[in-house]
This record gives C-alpha cells, sequence and structure tokens, in this order.
C-alpha cells in the first residue's frame, strides 16, 4: 500500500484519545502516518476541523481532498465500516451494546479523573506543564518553555471546575478511580480483556485514559501500582497488539459478559449515569450549571451539552436492540443503577 492511501492523524501523547485510537489502528492493522503536535501549530496546508480536538483525522476523499474529522467513538465506527477484519464492535447485539456503554463511561467518566489527577495536586501539575509544553514543542529554549508550562498549568488548574474537580468532589473523583482498577483487574483475570479474549473498542477507550493516570501522572500512578499490577501491565501490552489474531468465539458469549461485567455496571451506574442524569436535566431547563449528588457528596460543573448526546445515545441504542437483547440487558443492567438508560 502506497504512502499517499495511508490514514493520517495529528495528535500528542498526552492526549487520552490519540494513545485511544492510536492502539486501535495499530491492532486493526490500518497503515498510518502519526504527526504529532496539536492545533497551535497545525500541518501545512491540511484542513482545519470544525472543533480542534485531539486526535484530528485526515480522511482522504475518492479525488483526493483531505477531510479533518474529529471525535474518536463515531471515528471508530467510520473505520470499521471502510476497513476489513479485526473488528473492535463484538458481533453479538447483546456485547455491542455493553460496549458502548463502557466506552462512553471511559471517554466521558474516567477523563475527569485524568483531568483532575493531572491538575489537582501540586506534583501533578509540576510535573504535567513541562510534559504537555515539549509534547508540543520539543525544541523550544528552556526559558521559553518554563514561561509558557507556567501559563498552561495555571490555566488549566483554573479550570478544574469545568470536569467538575474542586475540593468536594475530589474524594468522589479518587475513590471511583481506585473502586474500578479494582474492578478491572479482577475482569481482565478472566480472559485478558473487558469482553472476552480479544479488545474492544471499550478497551482501547479505558486504555487510553489510563496511559495518563497510570503512567504520565505520578498520584494516580502510584495508586494503580499500589492496587493492580495486573492493570499496570495491560497498559503495556495494549499499546500494540498487531500480533493478536482474534476469532469470533474470543467473544463473551452473553451470559458470561453478564456475569463478568455487572462490578463495572454497578460502578457505572454508581458514579456516570448520575451525572449524565443530572447534566441532561440541567440542560433541558436552559441551565449553565448543573447541581447533583453523585456517591453520597455534592456535585456541581457547568453543563455539558456533548454528555446530553451521550445519554440520548446509550437510550436510542437500547432502544434498537432486538426484542430478545433488550429483555437480556434490561436484566443484566437491573440493579446497577443503570436502569435509566433503559428509558426514552
Amino acid at each position: 500500500m502506497g504512502a499517499e492511501q495511508r490514514l493520517e492523524l495529528l495528535g500528542a501523547p498526552g492526549s487520552p484519545y490519540t494513545r485511544k485510537m492510536l492502539a486501535l489502528l495499530r491492532y486493526r492493522r490500518i497503515p498510518h502516518s502519526m504527526l504529532w503536535g496539536g492545533h497551535q501549530s497545525p500541518p501545512t496546508d491540511y484542513p482545519t476541523p470544525k472543533v480542534k480536538l485531539l486526535p484530528t483525522f485526515y480522511f482522504r476523499g475518492t479525488d483526493g481532498s483531505l477531510e479533518a474529522a474529529v471525535d474518536s467513538t463515531p471515528i471508530t465506527r467510520r473505520l470499521e465500516s471502510e476497513y476489513e477484519g479485526r473488528s473492535v464492535i463484538p458481533n453479538h447485539a447483546e456485547l455491542a451494546y455493553y460496549n458502548e456503554l463502557i466506552e462512553d463511561y471511559a471517554d466521558e467518566w474516567l477523563t475527569k479523573a485524568m483531568f483532575h489527577y493531572r491538575w489537582y495536586h501540586e506534583q501533578d501539575r509540576e510535573n504535567a506543564g513541562p510534559m504537555l509544553m515539549y509534547w508540543s514543542m520539543n525544541t523550544a529554549p528552556k526559558d521559553l518553555a518554563a514561561q509558557t508550562a507556567e501559563a498552561f498549568t495555571k490555566r488549566q488548574f483554573d479550570r478544574l471546575y469545568v470536569v467538575g474537580s474542586n475540593d468536594i468532589t475530589a474524594q468522589t473523583i479518587e475513590d471511583s478511580y481506585a473502586r474500578f482498577l479494582l474492578i478491572l483487574d479482577e475482569l481482565l483475570e478472566k480472559k485478558g480483556y473487558v469482553l472476552g479474549a480479544r479488545p474492544s473498542s471499550a478497551d482501547f477507550a479505558i486504555y487510553g485514559q489510563l496511559t495518563q493516570l497510570g503512567i504520565i501522572e505520578p498520584t494516580s500512578a502510584k495508586v494503580m501500582t499500589q492496587l493492580s499490577y495486573r492493570v499496570r501491565a495491560w497498559l503495556d501490552r495494549m499499546d500494540d497488539l498487531s500480533g493478536l489474531d482474534p476469532v469470533s468465539e474470543d467473544w463473551f458469549a452473553p451470559e458470561e459478559a453478564r456475569a463478568a461485567i455487572t462490578p463495572l455496571l454497578e460502578e457505572i451506574g454508581r458514579v456516570y449515569v448520575p451525572f449524565l442524569l443530572g447534566n441532561a436535566a440541567a440542560a433541558s431547563t436552559g441551565q449553565e450549571n448543573m447541581e447533583t449528588e453523585i456517591d453520597g457528596r455534592p456535585w456541581t460543573q457547568p453543563v455539558f451539552p456533548y454528555q446530553v448526546k451521550c445519554l440520548s445515545a446509550l437510550r436510542t441504542a437500547f432502544a434498537a436492540l432486538p426484542d430478545v437483547e433488550k429483555s437480556d440487558v434490561s436484566a443484566a443492567l437491573s440493579g446497577t443503577g443503570c436502569e435509566s438508560l433503559t428509558q426514552q
């Protein structure tokens, strides 16, 4: 395959979504070229996406023109339709729904832990500012780099409220992260991945966030090694699964999946679903900020319109399930705190 047919993407090592998609491309053996950088210095003559997010994929049209695309979840589904083999979407409708729910949790809730740990604790701030600076501009003079890192760190610290991180919610976020690591440890022990013996897009979503939490941020990385060497080792393996040869039988059978992921569904119902419901309720009445309770503590943050769409997408996905799978998913979600996802 010629170089002109390689899929190009712009991203940064400190972007969990970049890491998610780069590992997914390796696993799926999709020829690609990684453009390290960011939108402060984008590639020359490349289109600009409507929303400047990382990673940005550049898809080439039949006429040779480039289209800039962002948002890892729809890009993953687009790759499924454009490249054959080594799918990251389970072929059973029930498992596909669990995959979508867990991927959404990773992308939208675990990222709160990532942002919190990166900027809330002083030692993590002191680590993150310079790292992000040099990831972006590796040749910057030290004095300029130090000044830029300091300014960027202050801006990000002042924006912690955007993801809900503050002195009241810090314990909620950190407790949830620790519980998740223990849940993931037990889940991986079964067959190696979240939904069986082969990775799904949910695995790559979790991996993306944990590349930062388990490797980059000192405080959360220490928590990970204290709680699960298995998860820490899994991160290194997930980085390049191009040598894995999956077969359809590697997915859990539906009854296996229900038993295996119940603790994870309970964690999602404990923290993420209350956030989704509170966010959607506030958005429906035109509020700029949401207030709810998560895990027994107050939670306040600005309303996120995108996560209103996430809730709607999960409910739509459930409604689209065949009757038998809909009944099985409904039973699996019952009692986990995720029941409201079955309601329109």
